[in-house]
């Protein structure tokens, strides 16, 4: 298996997600990989993503743990087939679950790092615990269950 990024071979219909949409001007654009039995991706809130002063918005943080969740899944589903993600047919996921728990302030103004494990696989569903850490300290933690988005609905390119 690579280390591509798996948003990156979305088709173009599903790329225009808010937060990992390649084709999103206005998003977050995350971008998800492989590292060893996790997943990770890394994102800069800017000064405008401000809950408290110093502090991320939580539903920002929410939706860094959604898309990657949605990503881990993706991801998930390529490893399951041994293929590589910029391989046919492609696989695209939606949430169908999302539970989110915020352990400390995260703090504004650094990178930071969001990691997947992938707790199941079953059939069209992928359930994922997500964890987002801020100086190396676990700040928010989730849980995405997302289910696969038939072929019929994904227009290839």
């Amino acid at each position: 298996m690579n280390s591509k990024y798996v948003q990156d071979f979305y088709p173009e219909d599903f790329a225009q997600c808010y937060g990992c949409g390649r084709l999103n001007e206005f998003g977050h654009q995350i971008k998800s990989y492989w590292d060893g039995d996790e997943t990770v991706t890394k994102f800069t809130p800017k000064p405008y993503h401000t809950a408290l002063p110093g502090y991320v918005y939580g539903g920002l943080l929410a939706s860094l743990i959604d898309c990657h969740g949605t990503g881990t899944a993706a991801l998930a589903a390529f490893k399951n087939e041994n293929r590589d993600v910029d391989t046919l047919p492609p696989f695209r996921f939606v949430t169908a679950s999302l539970q989110v728990d915020y352990l400390k302030p995260t703090p504004i103004g650094i990178e930071l790092e969001i990691r997947g494990k992938v707790v199941e696989i079953k059939g069209r569903k992928v359930v994922s615990e997500i964890s987002l850490f801020a100086n190396g300290i676990e700040t928010v933690r989730g849980k995405v269950i997302a289910v696969q988005v038939p072929e019929n609905l994904i227009k290839q390119k």
